[in-house]
């Protein structure tokens, strides 16, 4: 059973070893930074800057997703936990409070995008990596709710 709440100051050394987990399987980005400084930006930035959101399952942290208004900021799970429904109880708990959602995906990441193109998403633009710290190519997304409904 996935279970969601939201994310404590306690939380942080959890998801910060997640992040760090998550982003080392991502082999075609550098690693830019320590566990310890993984764990620092998200004691200090992502935690009080964001509504962060927690997924358990089995009685554990496997995932989270960081959002402000209209935005996702972060959605990490733990490689191990994949292919589960995790991210996909994330999602769609950020996609019924949002009228819109956009995000940035790495182009490389291939299971990403499919990810996000499997809930709606659609490719608005595209960068060559310049504007983010890894220097990757990436893709801005954008999820509309369905005005019809």
């Amino acid at each position: 059973m996935i279970a969601l709440r939201p994310a404590v100051a306690a939380d942080a050394p959890t998801l910060g070893a997640l992040f760090t987990a998550s982003r080392r399987v991502l082999t075609f980005l550098p690693t830019l930074h320590s566990p310890e400084e993984d764990l620092a930006f998200i004691a200090g930035h992502i935690l009080p800057g964001f509504e962060v959101t927690v997924a358990e399952a089995g009685g554990q942290i496997a995932g989270y997703m960081a959002e402000a208004p209209g935005w996702i900021e972060q959605l990490y799970l733990h490689p191990t936990m994949l292919r589960r429904g995790i991210g996909s109880a994330l999602l769609r708990s950020a996609q019924a409070r949002q009228p819109a959602i956009e995000l940035w995906c790495f182009e490389q990441n291939m299971r990403g995008r499919a990810f996000y193109g499997r809930h709606g998403f659609q490719v608005i633009e595209q960068t060559d990596g310049s504007g983010n710290a890894e220097g990757a190519a990436d893709l801005r997304y954008r999820w509309e709710a369905d005005q019809s409904a």
